[in-house]
């Protein structure tokens, strides 16, 4: 008898979406949201931890960015793990992590004390923000891959407006510490429905015992009404690359577009924990109302999960580098204008600091939709973490920076004004590296089709 050899890919690619896929998307994005809580709630307990032990904005700066230094770690050392250890585990374990450390956060007794917890709890959020992608993209077919990487981080965005909301209502009434309890539960009680109903990655299935029998199995569960595939042996045309890890970033036509978009990961990280981290302290500053401050601080974030699903259509159907140029240069416009903004009229504030936050929390999913496409299966996870983890850089220093400006008495309009440069030099980069593969006729060579119209 005949044995069939199928790229699991290809089967993926020939099946209807189905309602599994989609569970699978849902729970990736759900581990997303709980990342953005955590990540944000710091900016919201900080004024009041500030209050409770004199600190001063440089100082808070430094708690702001220990957070993200714990990422960059997770995203560069602990991230690339998952070729080995699977999606889903590295999920599990990344996720008890930052819900354990985040616990002990609410026991700090210094300045000292509180980093430290941070950069812990960074590290296994930046673990487990690779997986998530990594996931989402291996179980769909690449017609709508952008998609649903950028409705999984649509989950982050989430995170942060549930923080600013949950921040409105807690600290008020039982201090900082119920913000932070509440970042350290919520990720105990998903921990179970990612252990059911999360698959694990393909790659991995296909490197364990038995692995033809999980993969056939796990298809049958994604795919019910899916012909008969019998004792077919799966393949993936990818796995060659799977040793060469990070070195692959740079071979086969990849430099270039590597270090663009580490580039471009930087400059909208920095663009991106620099408002989300300083917006709230700048309004308080500017004694405008507790209500306005949550509120302002969250339309960022709204207008990200607003813009994840017509801007991942964009991407498939129109292409990612011509979507994400015109997004930065919109972006660019809106920073400066949210320069000018900060006066008694609120509603023109609202409107700024919605269409910065469409362009910049916007981009950050669009960026992290563009590198989960560009790179092959095997090479995703080390590919989005190194891209995430070196665009931290940006994110480390965008709240420094503003800490010291704002230590110097640049005012909030001023510090906003002056953001909108580097929001415009990203979005000529993306232009020139579309412009780049289109003139070389060197295509990236793992763009999905629909997305490769540049």
């Amino acid at each position: 008898m005949e044995v069939a050899v199928l790229d699991v890919a290809d089967v993926i690619e020939r099946q209807r979406l189905g309602g599994r896929q989609w569970l699978i998307v849902f729970l990736c994005a759900l581990v997303m949201l709980l990342d953005g809580f955590d990540t944000q709630a710091i900016s919201y307990a900080a004024p009041k931890i500030a209050m409770q032990w004199h600190l001063t904005p440089d100082v808070l700066g430094s708690i702001f960015s220990a957070g993200l230094v714990g990422m960059m770690i997770g995203y560069l050392v602990v991230a690339p793990l998952s070729a080995r250890l699977g999606h889903k585990r590295m999920l599990l374990a990344s996720t008890a992590v930052f819900a354990l450390f985040t616990a002990l956060t609410v026991a700090a007794s210094g300045v000292g004390e509180l980093i430290a917890l941070r950069i812990l709890t960074g590290i296994g959020l930046g673990a487990a923000a690779p997986s998530a992608v990594s996931l989402a993209c291996e179980y769909t077919p690449t017609r709508v891959r952008a998609t649903s990487v950028l409705l999984v981080y649509s989950g982050f965005s989430l995170g942060f407006v549930v923080a600013g909301f949950a921040s409105g209502e807690l600290i008020p009434r039982y201090g900082w510490t119920s913000l932070m309890l509440c970042g350290a539960i919520a990720p105990v009680l998903l921990f179970l429905p990612i252990a059911l109903w999360l698959p694990e990655s393909l790659l991995s299935l296909q490197k364990s015992a038995n692995g033809d029998a999980r993969i056939h199995n796990e298809l049958r569960r994604l795919f019910p009404r899916m012909d008969d595939l019998g004792n077919a042996i799966f393949r993936s045309s990818e796995r060659a690359e799977t040793r060469a890890g990070v070195a692959s970033l740079f071979s086969q036509g990849r430099l270039v577009g590597t270090l663009v978009l580490w580039l471009v990961f930087a400059v909208n990280l920095a663009e991106f924990y620099f408002m989300q981290s300083w917006l709230p302290k700048m309004l308080t500053d500017l004694k405008y109302s507790g209500e306005t401050v949550v509120w302002i601080t969250a339309l960022p974030m709204i207008a990200g999960v607003i813009g994840a699903a017509p801007l991942g259509v964009a991407m498939d159907r129109i292409g990612p580098f011509v979507t994400l140029s015109a997004l930065y240069g919109v972006g660019a416009l809106s920073m400066w204008l949210v320069g000018g903004a900060f006066t008694p009229n609120i509603a023109w504030l609202a409107v700024t600091v919605f269409l910065a936050g469409f362009c910049i929390s916007g981009g950050q999913k669009s960026v992290i939709g563009l590198a989960a496409v560009f790179y092959p299966q095997s090479l995703r996870s080390t590919g989005v973490g190194w891209a995430l983890g070196m665009g931290r850089l940006g994110g480390i220093a965008g709240p420094l920076l503003a800490g010291t400006l704002y230590a110097e008495h640049w005012t909030p309009g001023e510090i906003f004004a002056l953001s909108s440069g580097p929001v415009m030099v990203a979005a000529l980069f993306v232009a020139a590296l579309g412009y780049y593969y289109r003139r070389t006729r060197s295509k990236p060579p793992y763009v999905s089709a629909s997305a490769r119209a540049l």
